[in-house]
């Protein structure tokens, strides 16, 4: 049986974050240590980016000031996720070895001096990343500090390079075999682009105009891929020494270049680092957002690896979290099922690109609000830790999405840059969590039939299996809900005949798509009892096979916008966020899924994880919820009935 979170965990939630001692002189270290105590920090990550400082030449190895951090740690109770450095090489290794170095579609080289500067398809980068792990794994596999691994560190790097294109290559033929099959897949009749060899094959370069679709698309796939087998090689040689350990890398948040369903697979712990802006008022909901892919991705509970106390710094204007917002999002994550809440980074920076990106101990120090903040909410976890670590969350609804749809809908041809995946998933997504629905999310092959309602913002791309998924789903009594522009490609990116799978033309009642109708950026089109955003389409409905919402006004008047087949609904618009979240919650409400909590305040969030009740107030005005019955608040350690008062940022955790 594989580790998981709980072996890290042991019934309590992780606190702490990335620590970066080789910054520091050893004298800080002590300050540290005492300042994590008061704050109860438990867990805290090395070696992120220690790669040169533990190898400063070929093959040295400088591990004695680890071994002093590891040791002091644990004399204090402080667990460590330790890392692998290899997200950073040393700059030694690009000066000796320039094939570690990766190149950008336009032949550039990605040079030292910054972070993510390796090649995933290079041998050399392969064999030192190796070397560095299996003695970290040699070193302190035993160690009583070591509570899980970390690999690397965001993987996010693309290559297309002379290495990378011979990776490409054999990739291609691993999935294809034959050249005739990737000239069908790659549909390169089109612009007299038939390949007659292997090696005539590159990835997708700078080219005079439109790339072929299938090639980026297949590109992506690989890229994944390739950063996958850098993470897995590294796993697998930690798993050696310490096979009672889980394993991890972090993903950023809803990040396009990696299938992070695949790589969740793959995963002890599914880690998310996780960012929104303060000054954003849907920064709740974009945490809500990631937290729910996220802990989809785990199937139970999951690991904020990394968040700001404060500003972070790669914003045009990058702006401190308000009074109590940080408590308020780190309870929100714990709500939506983390067992882990963790910052980058311990100590805020005095040099490097990330000074000004904001640490739980800030320039400030030990008086400055950031610190006060967090040693307050450290207090507050070990609090409640017992009663909430490996608690899980039910939903009867999931959000449908797939990375291989995201890339083939991103392609630069398609119909109307304005429509961009991450924006109408989050729409439907805003709908859903202002109506108070609990959502996971799934793939659209995965498992279906434990949920009352399925939503598909948008799958441009669906397989022939996903398809039949789909209608299995409704025809096992489930209620779906599709968005525009969704079956549209099979999974070479091959438009389907008709505009969409005839199968779901069928399911919705739709004849004929005679026209997509995208709009411009601020166009709206009247439909009957709501307006209509970012697209439309021309719709032909089979006569009496559909209700339908139709279009008033404009080309599309009278035709439908909304059909709905049995349990079968289509939306070819994108309604207002109001109006959208109406029609959600109106067809939720018919496959009987009820809202978390009934009359809420406007800005306050219900979420049930396990036995316990949160209720987070994302305004700043003080509000009441009411809460029939008698409770115990958590947080506060006092008895409630009927009714809780949330101040600003105020949370409460209600124990019937």
């Amino acid at each position: 049986m594989r580790p998981a979170l709980g072996d890290a965990t042991r019934g309590r939630i992780l606190f702490g974050g990335d620590y970066n001692p080789e910054q520091w002189p050893e004298e800080t270290w002590q300050d540290d240590v005492r300042l994590m105590t008061r704050a109860r920090v438990n867990s805290v990550t090395l070696g992120v980016f220690s790669w040169s400082r533990l190898e400063p030449e070929p093959g040295a190895r400088e591990f004695g000031w680890l071994d002093r951090i590891m040791d002091l740690l644990h004399a204090n109770g402080i667990g460590v996720v330790l890392a692998t450095p290899t997200s950073s090489p040393p700059p030694w290794m690009g000066r000796l070895h320039p094939d570690t170095l990766p190149r950008d579609a336009d032949g550039h080289t990605e040079w030292w001096g910054g972070r993510q500067h390796f090649s995933h398809s290079s041998a050399t980068y392969r064999r030192y990343a190796a070397a560095i792990t299996e003695d970290l794994a040699a070193r302190y596999g035993t160690h009583p500090a070591l509570t899980m691994w970390h690999i690397n560190n965001e993987y996010c790097t693309a290559d297309h390079g002379d290495e990378a294109a011979a990776a490409f290559r054999r990739w291609l033929r691993q999935r294809y075999t034959t050249l005739d099959a990737l000239n069908s897949a790659w549909g390169t009749a089109f612009w007299s682009q038939g390949y007659d060899t292997w090696d005539g094959i590159l990835p997708p370069r700078r080219a005079h105009y439109l790339k072929n679709p299938a090639q980026v698309l297949d590109f992506r796939r690989f890229t994944s891929d390739m950063l996958l087998e850098c993470c897995t090689a590294e796993r697998d040689i930690v798993r050696r020494y310490t096979p009672h350990l889980p394993v991890t890398t972090n993903f950023m948040p809803l990040w396009i270049g990696q299938d992070a369903w695949r790589w969740a697979r793959e995963e002890d712990v599914v880690s998310v680092d996780l960012y929104p802006d303060p000054r954003d008022p849907l920064g709740a909901q974009h945490g809500a957002l990631v937290q729910d892919l996220t802990r989809s991705q785990a199937h139970g509970p999951w690991m904020l690896m990394e968040q700001a106390a404060g500003p972070v710094n790669w914003r045009g204007v990058n702006h401190p979290k308000p009074r109590g917002l940080n408590r308020l999002w780190s309870l929100q994550a714990v709500a939506r099922g983390a067992d882990a809440v963790c910052y980058f980074q311990w100590r805020q920076s005095r040099q490097g690109a990330e000074k000004f990106h904001s640490g739980m101990v800030g320039h400030a120090g030990e008086q400055g609000r950031t610190y006060q903040e967090i040693w307050q909410l450290g207090a507050e976890l070990e609090r409640i830790s017992g009663d909430v670590s490996g608690g899980r969350i039910d939903a009867d609804v999931a959000v449908l999405h797939d990375w291989h749809s995201w890339w083939a809908g991103a392609h630069e041809g398609r119909l109307s840059t304005l429509v961009d995946l991450p924006e109408v998933l989050t729409a439907w997504h805003r709908a859903l969590w202002e109506a108070h629905l609990t959502t996971d999310f799934a793939h659209p092959e995965h498992d279906l039939s434990g949920y009352r309602l399925v939503v598909v913002p948008q799958l441009y791309l669906l397989t022939d299996s996903a398809v039949d998924n789909l209608l299995a789903y409704v025809r096992g009594g489930g209620t779906l809900v599709c968005g525009f522009l969704t079956g549209v490609a099979d999974e070479d990116d091959r438009v389907r005949t008709g505009g969409m799978d005839a199968r779901l033309r069928e399911l919705f009642g739709i004849r004929t798509l005679h026209e997509w109708w995208p709009l411009e950026a601020g166009e709206t089109v009247e439909c009957e009892g709501f307006r209509g955003t970012l697209w439309s389409e021309e719709l032909e409905p089979e006569p009496g096979a559909a209700e339908t919402v139709p279009y008033r006004g404009g080309e599309l008047d009278g035709l439908p916008a909304v059909l709905r087949r049995g349990r079968a609904w289509y939306v070819s618009t994108l309604p207002e966020p109001d109006a959208l979240r109406s029609l959600l919650a109106g067809i939720a409400a018919g496959a009987e899924v009820r809202p978390v909590l009934d009359g809420l305040p406007a800005g306050v969030e219900a979420v049930r994880r396990g036995e316990l009740l949160f209720l987070l107030n994302h305004g700043r005005e003080q509000v009441t919820v009411q809460v029939p019955g008698r409770h115990h608040e958590l947080l506060a350690g006092t008895d409630v009935t009927d009714a809780v008062t949330l101040g600003r940022h105020g949370v409460a955790v209600l124990r019937s």
